[in-house]
């Protein structure tokens, strides 16, 4: 399924970001079929508050496509969206976005709120979580038990 191929690549990207130091999250741009951008946490590595993988993999699809609406992409990321980066998504006016894990306690696309589908906004994002979501589960977990040890 092609779906499960761009989340897996996205895995791979928070792999990376958890080498790094970062929290394991990765993100994966897709445009009729194939690969745009990807990217990973960089908020550690950067010292930058705003290096999601949701926003850099935005910000470089949008800068190798030459535009800044997206709306024939759709995104992949193994975490749900935080409030910055649910905005992004509908900034953006991305076509959609498939996530991993839930969080239960900044997610804003579906767990606190569904940010991409308010009326208040002009464009809405479908947003489908749950796509790969116990390996992404697994990788957070892990994580962050090493992370309590140190």
């Amino acid at each position: 399924m092609l779906h499960e191929m761009f989340m897996r690549i996205a895995l791979e990207m928070a792999e990376e970001a958890g080498r790094q130091g970062d929290v394991p999250v990765g993100a994966v741009v897709a445009q009729k079929g194939r690969v745009v951008a990807k990217a990973c946490n960089r908020r550690e590595v950067d010292r930058d508050p705003f290096a999601h993988a949701e926003m850099l993999a935005l910000r470089e699809a949008a800068k190798i496509l030459g535009r800044r609406r997206l709306s024939d992409c759709i995104l992949y990321v193994t975490l749900e969206p935080c409030p910055m980066c649910a905005g992004a998504l509908v900034m953006a006016s991305l076509g959609m976005c498939y996530f991993a894990a839930r969080d239960a306690r900044q997610g804003c696309v579906e767990s606190v709120y569904a940010l991409p589908q308010d009326p208040a906004f002009y464009h809405r994002v479908p947003c489908i979580g749950g796509l790969l979501e116990e390996e992404a589960k697994a990788l957070l977990k892990h994580f962050f038990q090493g992370y309590r040890l140190e």
